[in-house]
């Protein structure tokens, strides 16, 4: 009897968790949706059957179950997760929280696969996956030395507040999740600053692509920016290879990966963008042109659905293979 747990199924990227169940076809004999107490009681229905959403408890939490789903925020993941874990699950976890820990294992299925140090998983940062996905091909063929990111990221990644800072933004109200208005306006702002200037969100960037392609070497940085669009990230990669290459060999790298969508036909306006990506399972990739100011430097432009990939798609795909491998 196989049984699993959603905790923050009523959420943004909870909805699309329980979406993502269905698509990847997860077989389970029991399924129970975990939320907060004002959304508890709440009704869903999940393969034609109705589940009443249940509140989050530390009783709830020591219940035996076999694999746990979060997507609930840091603080929630912090407590809950060990409380999932003792009681026997694997936890895999959307929060930034465990991360960078190192005895946590941070997972990309197209690229890496869970060591087990212990059975709490972590899914990497929205833009980070979709990055690093696009960079794996290069890594393999011509190793990878330096990248920059430059993030044009959707409201939807900040879940239902940013959604409603952009909605309501537009009929003249205050923003109430942002410090400052997003719509009609960018911000290059995403989570707190810190000391040296940089934001988190960047230092999550950073961080989570050395650890993800395991090559501390690989030098990174960062800025990422709030965009008034409702979903799917992009991301401006200047990426320095370790060998010489060429741009159709670069573009032949993403062609032969199945999980990559090249785009790149600039003379018929074929380019990814956010609405190409939308509700779609892959990476998108094009604009792809030598950088002429950098030896061996090429400019990747890289669309994802921040709410797919970047969130529950690549949380059931970790789940998924697990069981596969049982």
């Amino acid at each position: 009897m196989v049984s699993v747990a959603v905790v923050g199924a009523t959420g943004v990227v909870g909805s699309k968790l329980i979406e993502m169940l269905e698509r990847y076809e997860i077989k389970y004999d029991e399924l129970v949706l975990f939320a907060s107490k004002r959304s508890a009681g709440k009704e869903v229905e999940v393969g034609g059957e109705t589940y009443t959403i249940q509140e989050l408890t530390e009783e709830a939490a020591k219940e035996k179950y076999d694999y746990v789903v979060m997507s609930a925020g840091g603080s929630t993941s912090e407590k809950f997760a060990p409380l999932f874990e003792e009681s026997g699950a694997i936890v895999i976890d959307n929060s930034s929280f465990w991360r960078m820990k190192e005895d946590i294992d941070l997972i990309v299925p197209e690229i890496n696969k869970p060591k087990f140090k212990r059975n709490i998983i972590a899914n990497p940062n929205c833009s980070t996956i979709q990055s690093v996905v696009a960079l794996q091909p290069l890594q393999d063929k011509f190793g990878v030395k330096r990248v920059h990111y430059a993030t044009y990221q959707s409201v939807s990644g900040s879940g239902e507040g940013g959604i409603r800072d952009l909605e309501e933004g537009a009929k003249g109200a205050e923003p109430t999740t942002y410090p400052r208005p997003i719509h009609n306006n960018v911000l290059p702002h995403i989570d707190d600053f810190l000391d040296d200037g940089y934001t988190k969100e960047e230092k999550k960037m950073i961080d989570e692509t050395k650890k993800i392609l395991e090559d501390d070497s690989i030098e990174v940085t960062a800025t990422c920016v709030r965009v008034p669009i409702m979903n799917s990230h992009a991301v401006q990669m200047n990426v320095t290879l370790g060998r010489e290459a060429s741009v159709e060999e670069v573009k032949q790298s993403f062609e032969d990966h199945p999980h990559i969508v090249l785009m790149d036909n600039p003379a018929e306006n074929e380019y990814p963008t956010p609405l190409d990506a939308a509700d779609r399972p892959e990476i998108f990739v094009g604009r792809i042109r030598r950088d002429p100011t950098l030896p061996n430097t090429f400019h990747v432009w890289c669309v994802g659905d921040n709410l797919l990939k970047g969130a529950a798609q690549n949380t059931v795909q970790i789940l998924k293979s697990i069981m596969d491998d049982k």
